[in-house]
């Protein structure tokens, strides 16, 4: 499983075996970071931290049993893209830290008071009510109990809504052939609007 191929990383790579977390993937960390960098895409990082202090649900089945946890901690921390370093091995250096800082904080949390703040008390706040958490579960089964079949019912009733599935196939796929994925679209997109502020400044400036 999961676990034992991070506790066999570790050994390989003489690491640290951890209890809370699994080894990251330092490699496409690193490479994802370059590429938004060099596209200046990237403002921050957001390291995020999830705890759940009641029960922990495992697999798909947890869910579908109902067994659905009833408070989630969230720590979140920010660092700006100046604060990382620049170099590959340096920035995989840093990845690892935070990981061993996640695995710490963890240990902390299950063994100490469940709680991610230092004042001991939980940030996130825990749901109102169970009746509240009942609500939910009920309109979210029933919810996706009826979505597909309304969703069969449409194409089966109308041609149109047909036309348009098919054509949302066609879309998806001949972008993800073209373009690579629509995640790559939004950052052209994204870096083209930046340039056009950029340009928009200057030209204010200027005048």
């Amino acid at each position: 499983n999961t676990k034992a191929r991070s506790n066999e990383f570790a050994e390989k790579n003489g690491l640290q075996k951890y209890n809370y977390v699994l080894h990251p993937r330092t490699t496409g960390f690193t490479f994802v970071v370059e590429r938004l960098r060099k596209g200046d895409n990237l403002d921050a990082i957001h390291d995020i931290t999830v705890a759940y202090p009641q029960n922990i649900p495992q697999t798909e089945k947890h869910l579908l049993y109902g067994k659905f946890p009833k408070e989630i901690h969230f720590h979140v921390q920010r660092y700006p893209i100046e604060t990382l370093p620049t170099s590959k091995e340096e920035l995989q250096l840093w990845c690892r830290k935070r990981w061993e800082e996640k695995e710490e904080r963890l240990q902390r949390f299950y063994e100490g008071g469940r709680c991610f703040s230092a004042a001991g008390q939980s940030i996130v706040p825990p749901c109102k009510s169970e009746l509240r958490v009942l609500m939910v579960k009920c309109v979210s089964l029933l919810y996706w109990m009826l979505f597909p079949l309304g969703m069969l019912a449409l194409l089966y009733l109308y041609s149109l809504a047909r036309w348009y599935f098919a054509a949302m196939i066609v879309f998806f796929v001949v972008q993800q052939k073209v373009f690579g994925g629509l995640e790559l679209i939004e950052l052209c997109c994204h870096q083209y609007l930046k340039k056009q502020q950029k340009f928009q400044d200057t030209k204010i400036k200027n005048n």
